[in-house]
């Protein structure tokens, strides 16, 4: 069938006078789609009223029962990106983008079904698993031949598109805030009308991507460029490890704990953000001129938004000029300072400071991110790049789970055992934050070149002798 022949590996490559800079693009028409993950929480408010429509009934989903799909989502994610980062790299960029799309969109159909017959199940199985794995393919499929294509500025090439997955979510809450009122009725909140919208809208964007992604038929230019990087950085290999070896170096393991803990310190603050905000700048605390309602709250959250994306573009470039290890530093070493900074911002009532420090702080959340691939092409070469880094994103599925556990369990604890007031709470919390930072800071310090040992070596067929 010509379609699915479109798709094959061998049809995909560049031929000459294609441009490097049209994969970006397609790369980012995937990662501004499924970054819708980010803004699911516009759909959790009118998922508990499908039945009551005006109010909650009884029979209708709480928001308990609802926050599992955000969760299964992202499990899927990094499960879905470890299971499958082989099989990309065999079947090429186009085809993994293709079954992306189809799962992703798909998860949305199977979901709008779920409400109309308002089984939670069918919508786990939607927007969860199917829709999980669809993000899974979706995150991983344009890293690999970015960075075959742009080897001497991996760094931007990868934060280009992985700057459209922290994005994402600035387009699709509008969106689907707009097409929910939209499609609502007397019988209706419209959630799943605005389901079977989006996975069209979604579709023909990521479409974009799958018939303008092509694999390069050969390095040229850049592989100079990419040689005289590798003499100025020692980390930077000319060898490659394959995916399976990869995992059984120290190295990786490394890289390992450094994005989980990355991530950990940073996704916390993140689902946090708005109540930790406006209770540490109540009226109680600093009085009713300097207080943070929840206006203010919310425009804090999409500040920080605006600031995980550029800094997924600004630090991964920044990486190709001063080195992913030294990145990895400042994202530590900054980090744990501005952590421990935030209690005493708090208790002076400095809410500039206080919101600019947080701005920088996720900046460097996001530049984990898009820092890390390049980081595992500097360590284990170009060749399953993408295979690795899918089993990499396993560390992003655990930080989800402690990150979040950690801020509400010990906030719940400060305030219901120890008996601190809410607006004091927080301040061993991001004391140990920044324990968890300084301990990344040593982990990305014990990170050497992998030994030649996990190399791979061609293995080529012995010429027979004549007779």
């Amino acid at each position: 069938m010509a379609l699915f022949s479109f798709l094959d590996k061998s049809h995909s490559i560049a031929k000459p006078g294609y441009s490097r800079w049209l994969v970006p693009l397609a790369a980012l028409s995937i990662h501004l789609c499924i970054g819708q993950i980010y803004a699911y929480s516009v759909f959790n408010k009118p998922m508990t009223r499908i039945l009551g429509i005006e109010q909650p009934s009884p029979d209708d989903w709480a928001l308990t029962t609802l926050g599992w799909i955000f969760s299964i989502a992202l499990f899927m994610l990094g499960a879905s990106a470890a299971v499958f980062g082989k099989w990309l790299e065999r079947v090429g960029p186009r085809k993994a983008m293709f079954t992306s799309a189809i799962f992703f969109c798909g998860g949305f159909v199977v979901a709008a079904i779920g409400v109309y017959l308002h089984q939670i199940w069918i919508v786990y199985l939607g927007h969860g698993v199917l829709g999980g794995i669809g993000l899974g393919l979706g995150y991983i499929s344009p890293v690999s031949t970015l960075i075959k294509w742009f080897p001497d500025r991996p760094g931007l090439a990868t934060g280009m598109a992985i700057m459209g997955f922290g994005g994402g979510a600035m387009i699709a809450s509008p969106l689907s805030v707009k097409l929910m009122i939209l499609f609502s009725g007397p019988s209706s909140v419209g959630v799943a009308e605005t389901f079977l919208a989006m996975a069209l809208i979604y579709f023909v964007i990521m479409m974009f991507g799958v018939f303008n992604i092509r694999m390069p038929a050969s390095y040229g230019r850049s592989e100079q460029a990419d040689t005289q990087s590798t003499k100025r950085e020692k980390l930077i290999t000319s060898a490659n490890v394959d995916a399976d070896t990869a995992i059984r170096t120290p190295q990786f393991w490394f890289i390992f704990l450094v994005l989980m803990l990355n991530v950990t310190a940073g996704i916390g603050v993140l689902g946090q953000a708005s109540v930790m905000i406006q209770e540490m700048f109540s009226i109680e605390v600093v009085g009713a001129e300097k207080a943070i309602g929840v206006a203010e709250a919310a425009g804090f959250v999409g500040l920080l938004s605006l600031f995980n994306m550029l800094g997924r573009f600004f630090w991964s470039s920044t990486s190709d000029k001063i080195g992913r290890k030294n990145t990895y530093a400042i994202f530590f070493l900054l980090g744990a300072v501005l952590y421990i900074l935030i209690p005493t911002l708090g208790n002076q009532g400095n809410s500039f400071l206080f919101i600019a420090t947080f701005c920088i702080i996720i900046s460097m959340y996001g530049g984990g991110f898009a820092t890390v691939p390049a980081y595992l092409k500097d360590m284990f070469g170009v060749m399953q790049v993408g295979a690795i880094h899918g089993r990499l994103l396993v560390a992003w599925s655990l930080a989800a789970i402690f990150g979040p556990a950690l801020i509400n369990y010990l906030r719940a604890y400060q305030i219901e055992t120890v008996g601190l007031p809410p607006a004091q709470a927080y301040s061993f919390t991001m004391y140990l934050m920044a324990s968890l930072l300084l301990l990344g800071f040593v982990f990305n310090l014990l990170i050497k070149p992998v030994d030649e040992k996990f190399h791979f070596k061609e293995v080529t067929a012995p010429v027979p002798l004549a007779p």
